[in-house]
Order: C-alpha cells, then structure tokens, then sequence
C-alpha cells in the first residue's frame, strides 16, 4: 500500500465548488443585499451537479458511478463495520459515501433548478418553499457526509479531505489512475462559467 493518484481534477475541482457554492449559497439565502452571489453560487451548484451526471459514466475510474454506488447489503455492512471501528478500506468511495454522493447530486440539481424557477419568476410562493426544504435536506446530507469523512479519517488513519485537495489515497500501486484529466476540469470550469452567466442573463 502506497499513496497514489485516486481522483481526477474534474471530481477534486467539481467537489470543491460545490463545497464552496453551497457554503456561499446557504450563507446568502435569506439576504436581498447579495441575492446575485445566491443566484450565482447555486448556479455553481447546479452547473457542478449537472457536469458529475455524465463523468459518472465516463470519468476515470473512480470517477464512476458503477465503481462506488452498491446495493443496501453493502451499505449496511460498510455502516456496521464503522460501528465496529474496523471499516474495510475503498481506494475510491466508500458504499455509504457513494450513496452521500448520489444524493447530493440528485439535490444539488433539484435545489438549483427549484432556486432558478424562483428567481425566474416561474412559480409562487410554494416553489419557494420547496426550494428551502430541498436546501434544508442538502445541508442534512451533507453533515451527515462530513461526520463520515471525519470518521473515516480517523478509522483508516488517512485524511480523506487532503485526499480530495491532493487526489492521492492509499492502495496498490497498479489502482492508481492514469490521468488526472485536466482538460475534463478546464470544461468544468467553462461549463460553471457558462451557467452562472445564462442564469443571470
């Protein structure tokens, strides 16, 4: 076991505008002074989620939905094996934080498009509503993915969020990604661009 490349700019770069994006967004939610930064963070939001759809089908390896999303079974055996305090060891995501990902995505694009019909003016008060609770549900899930990261951490002796700046895990040399796909993350960062100014244009 060695550290080697895990995760690819566009999941490093992707997870940390989300992380910064709904920071920003839940921070504004409740402010006309700064509506703009809400409508532009939850465009960032959205813009990330709508990205991490098709990287989960042609990503690397890692990157994949079929690599971290198991069935129940699996979910809870991981679960009990942290109450344990002997977890197994996932180069990638573990099956508990693969579903944490699956939900925050299906969220994070519920969220915005719910938040960008409010400020379009498509709906009333009620889409407000649901775009409150939506948000409400995201953040849960995302205390819930954090108390997870912590855990993990401190179980497998490894920083799972430097993992996530850095992209490198522990695993056998020849787990290790071949490309951290750079070009992917420049398209990202177009791609988050591009939304932030079509939502606000």
């Amino acid at each position: 076991m060695q550290k080697i490349l895990v995760w690819d700019w566009p999941v490093r770069l992707g997870h940390w505008l989300m992380v910064g994006g709904f920071s920003l967004a839940w921070l504004t939610g409740d402010s006309e002074t700064f509506r703009l930064v809400h409508v532009i963070a939850g465009a960032t939001v959205l813009a990330v989620a709508t990205f991490r759809l098709p990287w989960g089908f042609i990503g690397s390896r890692y990157a994949r939905f079929v690599d971290f999303v198991r069935g129940p079974a699996a979910v809870r055996e991981y679960v009990f094996s942290l109450l344990r305090l002997q977890p197994a060891h996932h180069v990638g995501h573990n099956p508990a934080g693969g579903w944490a990902i699956v939900l925050l995505l299906a969220l994070g694009i519920l969220t915005g498009l719910a938040g960008w019909a409010t400020y379009s003016d498509l709906g009333g008060h009620w889409l407000e509503e649901v775009h409150e609770t939506l948000a409400a549900t995201m953040l849960t899930v995302v205390i819930v993915h954090i108390a997870g990261v912590i855990s993990g951490s401190l179980l497998h002796g490894e920083n799972l969020a430097r993992a996530m700046v850095n992209g490198r895990k522990q695993g056998a040399p020849d787990a290790a990604i071949r490309s951290a796909r750079p070009l992917a993350a420049a398209f990202l960062l177009a791609w988050v661009a591009a939304a932030g100014w079509w939502i606000t244009n």
